[in-house]
C-alpha cells in the first residue's frame, strides 16, 4: 500500500508545533515554555531578594523607590522528549494495512515536530511483552529521516500487552515530555500503562486507529469471523455466526461505549484522546483532531 508520508507531507509541518504543559521539566536547551522560571532574556516578573540570589539580578530602579531587594525572574524555555509506542499488533495492519500507515504517519508527523522544534523523539514497537527500542533518542532531522525508513517497514503480527510493555521500559522518563500511545486498543490492559504514565508526570496521548469496518460494518447474514491475533484456527475467539440488524445496533452500542469508556478515562487522567478512521485524509488528522485538542499549534 501506498506510504502516507512524503517530502509535501513534511513540509506542510513546518511552520507548527507541538503545545506542550508547561508543568513538564524537560531539559536543558529547548524551546517550550515552562512554568520555572530560568535563563533566557525575556523578563517575567519579580521577587524579593533571598540570601543565595545572584545580586546581579537585582533591579537597582527598584531599590531606589522601595528601599527593598527586588530580583528579576525572566522565563525558562527546556527541551522535552517526545516517546511513542507503536502497536504492533496483527490487528493494527496484518489485516488492513491501512492501520498500520496511519500509525505510522501519526508517528511521523509528531516525531518531526519535535525535531524540527529542538526537542528529542524516540520510537517504540510493542510486540508480546516488550517495547523494541526502534533507534535510539532522535536529535535532528538527519537522524529523524533514518528512524522514519525503519517506521515503514514495521511488521504487526501476534498480540501486543501495552501495560507490561510500557511499564517494563527502563527509560520511560519522569515529568520530562509527552507519552503518545498509537493503537486501536482492542485487547490488553492499556489503562495500567497509562497510570504509570501519569505517575511518572509525562504528559499522555491516546491515538485510536480504527478501520471504517469496525467503525461502521456492513456485514449480514451467515458470516464466519476470524480473530486476526488468534493463534489457530480453532481458537476459541473465531466463530461462525449469523448477523442480524438487532446485532449490528449492539455492535454499533457496544462501540460508542467502548470509545467512551477510553475518552472518559483519559479526561479522568488529564491525558489527551483522538480516535481516528483510517479512511480518512491524513491532513484531517494533522489539521483538524490535533488541532482542536490544542496539542499542535
Amino acid at each position: 500500500m501506498k506510504s502516507l508520508i512524503n517530502d509535501e507531507f513534511f513540509s506542510r509541518l513546518e511552520s507548527l508545533s507541538l503545545n506542550l504543559s508547561p508543568k513538564l521539566s524537560g531539559f536543558f536547551g529547548g524551546k517550550h515554555r515552562v512554568s520555572t522560571y530560568g535563563q533566557t532574556v525575556e523578563f517575567s516578573d519579580y521577587r524579593e531578594y533571598q540570601l543565595g540570589d545572584d545580586i546581579r539580578r537585582i533591579d537597582w530602579n527598584l531599590y531606589s523607590r522601595f528601599e527593598k531587594f527586588f530580583i528579576k525572574l525572566f522565563t525558562d524555555e527546556r527541551q522535552m522528549h517526545l516517546q511513542t509506542f507503536i502497536d504492533c499488533s496483527a490487528s493494527m495492519g496484518k489485516s488492513d494495512p491501512r492501520k498500520g500507515n496511519y500509525a505510522v504517519a501519526v508517528a511521523a508527523a509528531l516525531g518531526f515536530l519535535s525535531v524540527h522544534n529542538m526537542d528529542k523523539a524516540s520510537y517504540r514497537l510493542v510486540k508480546g511483552n516488550t517495547a523494541e527500542d526502534l533507534s535510539g533518542i532522535i536529535v535532528g532531522k538527519q537522524s529523524f529521516f533514518r528512524a522514519v525508513n525503519q517506521l515503514e517497514n514495521i511488521s504487526y503480527v501476534d498480540e501486543a500487552n501495552l501495560s507490561e510493555a510500557i511499564i517494563a521500559c527502563p527509560d520511560v522518563g519522569s515529568k520530562d515530555g509527552l507519552t503518545v500511545i498509537i493503537s486501536d486498543f482492542m485487547g490488553g490492559d492499556w489503562k495500567k500503562a497509562v497510570d504509570y504514565l501519569v505517575f511518572k508526570k509525562r504528559q499522555v496521548m491516546l491515538v485510536q486507529i480504527l478501520t471504517p469496518d469496525e467503525l461502521d460494518p456492513s456485514y449480514s447474514g451467515r458470516m464466519q469471523l476470524q480473530d486476526i491475533e488468534a493463534g489457530s484456527a480453532d481458537d476459541a475467539r473465531n466463530m461462525k455466526i449469523r448477523i442480524t440488524k438487532s446485532m449490528q445496533a449492539a455492535y454499533d452500542e457496544a462501540l460508542r461505549d467502548f470509545k467512551q469508556d477510553i475518552k472518559d478515562f483519559a479526561r479522568s487522567r488529564e491525558a489527551d484522546y483522538i480516535c481516528i478512521d483510517a479512511s480518512k485524509p491524513i491532513e484531517k488528522v494533522l489539521f483538524g483532531e490535533l488541532l482542536n485538542i490544542g496539542l499542535m499549534g
